[in-house]
């Protein structure tokens, strides 16, 4: 019996000088990107996986639509080496401007719109996020779950410990809105380069766009 000819998945399609990316056909299910998302090409895309404006997908991260949908809306960013899955024949759906910390694991669940999930959070099968909500990190969200819109959610198992204000709704937006432009900047200038052997003096520091929730409220 002949071998099957895997030779795409080996070479990946074309991503100009950043590299070939690991995006997949599977089951005639071929995942849907809009042009100004930035896959990285470190980031696995498999099956019916569809992907939204300006949304960052991040190295390491595993998008895997062969038993499910996967449904990234516009704005979003899935951060490094975060996996979204699903059991069969279930749709997961980050809604617009949603935010996945690096790590995070999303089985099954629907994130609303403007939502924060935290690092290495885990939210689990059929859990409904309204929109808003903050979700610290490490926090485990168990199967069938549902949240109430804008409410700050933490430990294992998760609870609700009180609603999200509008001043912490508007910082969470803030960083979002930073990794939104971030796909841009990554089209137009990221690409493989070998290292320097020193620090180039003339290379200008950077410069701070944005502080942590602790650090804004003790400038305020």
């Amino acid at each position: 019996m002949p071998r099957p000819d895997l030779s795409f998945a080996r070479r990946g399609p074309s991503n100009g000088s950043r590299g070939p990316l690991m995006l997949y056909e599977f089951n005639g299910y071929r995942p849907v990107v809009h042009p100004s998302a930035f896959v990285h090409p470190q980031a696995a895309v498999t099956g019916n996986v569809v992907i939204g404006a300006d949304v960052y997908i991040g190295p390491g991260a595993a998008l895997r639509g062969d038993w499910g949908e996967i449904v990234v809306k516009d704005g979003c960013n899935v951060q490094e080496n975060c996996t979204i899955h699903m059991f069969p024949g279930v749709k997961v759906v980050l809604h617009p401007g949603a935010h996945i910390g690096h790590g995070a694991i999303i089985h099954g669940a629907t994130i609303g719109a403007n939502c924060l999930v935290g690092m290495n959070a885990v939210l689990m099968d059929n859990v409904v996020l309204g929109e808003g909500c903050i979700v610290g990190a490490l926090s485990f969200l168990p199967a069938e779950s549902v949240w109430a819109a804008r409410q700050v959610i933490v430990g294992n198992p998760a609870r609700a410990v009180k609603d999200v204000s509008d001043e912490m709704l508007a910082w969470k937006t803030e960083g979002t809105r930073l990794y939104q432009q971030l796909p841009a900047q990554l089209l137009a200038t990221l690409k493989p380069c070998e290292p320097l052997r020193e620090v180039d003096r003339s290379r200008p520091p950077i410069t701070a766009q944005y502080a942590t929730w602790s650090a804004t409220r003790r400038s305020e």
